[in-house]
């Protein structure tokens, strides 16, 4: 029986995973949480085989999960995905977010034998180092990391803040971040800015 733990954010996507995983004859859930406080303290608790998880979740700083780990993450977090795998002392597998549940069935069977799970597409997306940032939104994120305000950026540039605004939601948008920091940490670490 492989013992699998889900992390994962989102109540309904970590219960409809929990149902498929678990009418499986050799895999149990052993627990849920959608932290990587949860996922802490529930590896040690539960000890499981595999722990299942966002990127969000196991990008954390410090954190390095004590069993595999299969990773689901979106084309746009690609980028990200190779330096929190990097991060883990145990193996990790990765599949993208929106794969049929049956992948991830295999890839927690997979990971329990110790083989490889890689999603391709996720692969070639996380090697691809091009700046997907347009000349002007590198531009106004050059701007922005210097924590000026979208009304100071636009008075610079001569844009009103509306359009400084919707610039900025395309960058995160584009570079696969939550916020306009992260944006600005993503974009400095991959070398566009």
């Amino acid at each position: 029986m492989i013992r699998t733990l889900l992390i994962l954010d989102g109540a309904l996507v970590r219960g409809a995973l929990a149902f498929v995983l678990s009418a499986q004859d050799d895999i149990d859930v052993v627990g849920e949480g959608d932290t990587g406080d949860d996922a802490t303290a529930l590896i040690r608790s539960l000890r499981p085989d595999v722990v299942v998880t966002d990127l969000g979740v196991m990008a954390g700083p410090h954190r390095r999960f004590a069993c595999p780990a299969l990773v689901l993450a979106s084309q746009q977090q690609a980028r990200r995905l190779v330096a929190a795998v990097r991060q883990q002392a145990q193996p990790c597998g990765f599949l993208g977010d929106h794969v049929a549940p049956q992948r991830v069935v295999d890839g927690v069977r997979r990971l329990a034998r110790g083989e490889p799970v890689a999603d391709a597409r996720l692969a070639v997306a996380a090697l691809n180092r091009s700046n997907p940032l347009t000349e002007r939104e590198t531009e106004i994120l050059e701007i922005a990391a210097t924590g000026s305000p979208a009304k100071d950026i636009a008075a610079r540039l001569h844009l009103s803040p509306g359009t400084v605004r919707n610039y900025l939601s395309r960058v995160v948008a584009k570079v696969g971040a939550r916020t306009r920091i992260e944006a600005v940490r993503i974009a400095q670490e991959s070398g566009w800015i």
